[in-house]
């Protein structure tokens, strides 16, 4: 009788690192118009939504206008999809897309952990055709 509620505890207790949080995970800055990203946990994988921005702040209304999907463009940028399928971790996840609402691109990503409070986000077209932001953690 008392096995089975050490093993159940024993279980939950060994399940829990799977469950724990990506130290990715929280709001980011950008460089770009102070841009602030929240990034969280999306099923198996890392995901990000621009959250606000110093033109998000200006005009609230502003549409995803350069979508090169013209169906797109009548997405509000705040709150819009930016980081999608990223895998990985604990310090680096790959294979992911960025989308950049500046020109309407989706590119191929990595997310790599400079330290608890910074990050290297980097989007190719095709490798060596990449560029890289450093994103700093909102406090």
């Amino acid at each position: 009788m008392i096995k089975a509620p050490i093993l159940a505890a024993l279980v939950a207790f060994a399940a829990a690192p799977a469950f724990a949080a990506s130290p990715a995970e929280g709001m980011w800055l950008t460089p770009t118009h102070n841009g602030q990203v929240q990034i969280t946990q999306c099923g198996q994988s890392l995901c990000g939504k621009l959250v606000t921005s110093d033109r998000i702040k200006t005009e609230p209304s502003l549409k995803d206008a350069e979508n090169k999907d013209a169906a797109q463009r009548g997405r509000l940028l705040k709150d819009l999809p930016l980081l999608q399928g990223f895998t990985g971790g604990p310090s680096q996840w790959k294979g992911g897309s960025v989308y950049n609402p500046e020109d309407g691109g989706t590119y191929k990503g990595t997310i790599t952990m400079l330290n608890p409070d910074q990050l290297k986000l980097t989007g190719c077209i095709v490798f060596p055709l990449c560029k890289t932001q450093a994103w700093n953690r909102v406090k």
